[in-house]
Parts: C-alpha cells; structure tokens; sequence
C-alpha cells in the first residue's frame, strides 16, 4: 500500500476576529467624524434655502414687471410656473411662466408665500416643518 502525504490547505479569507476588528475601527471613525460633518450639512440647507428663495424674488420681480402687482396670497407661487385665472389676472404673461417648477425647500417641504399689500414674504419653515425660530425667509 502506497501512504498518502497528507497537505495541509490554507483557504483564503478573514476569520470573524478581523472582521468584527475592522468594523469596531470603522464605527471609532464615524463616530468621530459624523458630529463634525452634521453642523455643516445643516448650514448647506439654509444657504441652498436662501439662494432658492433669491430666485423666486427674482421671478417675483419679473412677474411684477410684466403685470404692475405681485400675485396674491391665494394665487401663491404657482403664479409663477402658469398664469393665474383668478383675479386679479395679469395682461401680459411670459411664455412658459417665470419658472419652470416651484422648487423645494432642503428639507422637501413647499416655500411659503404672503403678499401683506404689496409686502411680499417668502418663507422656509426648515427641518421641523413648522413656524420656528430656525425658519430661512427673505426678511433674513
């Protein structure tokens, strides 16, 4: 009988060991670097709030150009991607609207607009969604 020489195979890969190593190390790394990226993150929301809001007050400042008044709080900011049917109805009205969509603020929630008699207030409400302290408006 011939005798068989036993080998010896090492398999390729990383026991459980490393692994849960390298995610402890991972989790260290986030959990320093998140807390310092979040301030950040918040501060990019309320100027990308307020430039957006600067385009609207541009668009505003068309629409009154073409029709002598800003739209009405009932006829809102959708004034401004199609014309009003309610009154009062502009006589001249650009082709395609003064947007071609009303954007979003940051946080996915619709601008809002007042027109207080010509007083004209565009308004985040930020992250809560609700009248705060942390709003992002054009009287900023």
């Amino acid at each position: 009988m011939k005798k068989r020489k036993l080998k010896l195979v090492r398999r390729s890969g990383f026991t459980l060991i490393e692994i849960m190593v390298v995610v402890v190390i991972l989790g260290l790394l986030a959990a320093l670097v998140v807390p310092r990226i979040g301030p950040q993150v918040a501060e990019a929301q309320r100027t990308t709030a307020a430039t957006q809001i600067r385009s609207i007050e541009d668009a505003l400042e068309m629409y009154r150009m073409h029709s002598g008044f800003y739209p009405t709080t009932q006829q809102g900011l959708e004034a401004l991607v199609t014309a009003p049917t309610t009154s009062p109805v502009p006589k001249r009205y650009a082709d395609g609207g003064y947007l071609k969509k009303l954007p979003d603020d940051p946080w996915g929630n619709p601008y809002v607009y007042r027109n207080d008699g010509g007083h004209i207030t565009i308004k985040s409400y930020g992250p809560d969604g609700e009248e705060s302290d942390d709003d992002v408006s054009n009287e900023d």
